[in-house]
């Protein structure tokens, strides 16, 4: 089972198109179609494309442990 997310366009005929994954093989597929009653905002849209919004960390300066670890390639792996 897979659930696919999307925001569609009903016309006024009651008609809706939309694209699936590539990986859905085809075919017959039985699927269930949910409708939101209230229709989307331009606002609502832009949010949900924003599924996952970036994390905002604030700065916190914490300077070296001690002064001979640089964490350096070389003191981490060697020179080969």
């Amino acid at each position: 089972m897979k659930a696919i997310e999307a925001t569609v366009t009903v016309t006024t005929d009651g008609k809706i198109t939309i694209q699936l994954p590539p990986d859905i093989p085809p075919g017959e597929h039985q699927i269930v179609l949910v409708i939101d009653e209230e229709s989307v905002t331009k606002e609502k849209r832009l949010v949900s494309q924003r599924k996952y919004l970036p994390l905002k960390f604030s700065a916190y300066p914490v300077g070296l442990v001690k002064e001979s670890l640089t964490f350096r390639r070389q003191d981490l792996y060697g020179d080969d």
